[in-house]
């Protein structure tokens, strides 16, 4: 927003412009990335078209969680004897460790 601008006199010169901004309902916006995720949760979204080009703006609370292989999380619910989410559960409170999340479901 450009100061001194009123929200009416903005949408308006944008629409002069071409720009068309829309904000979505959207609850949680997650950016997977190699080994972890981005977690943005309450998330705000507004989506731009521009040019025939549509760009999002995200804000909210940012969070960073470790990715979690389905291979790592099948071997840990075998070597455990529990189920996937019992095993995603451990891992994910193990930062990834593998032979921990394994000891402390044995436990």
């Amino acid at each position: 927003m450009m100061p001194g601008m009123n929200p009416k006199q903005m949408k308006k010169l944008m629409d002069q412009m071409g720009i068309k901004s829309t904000e979505m309902d959207a609850k949680r916006v997650v950016i997977e990335r190699e080994g972890e995720s981005i977690v943005i949760e309450p998330a705000q979204v507004v989506a731009v078209e521009m040019q025939g080009v549509r760009t999002f703006q995200i804000s909210g609370t940012e969070r960073t969680e470790q990715a979690l292989s389905e291979d790592d999380v099948k071997m840990v619910a075998e070597q455990a004897d529990v189920d996937e989410n019992a095993a995603r559960e451990a891992l994910k409170k193990a930062d990834g460790d593998i032979a921990q999340a394994i000891m402390e479901l044995k436990k």
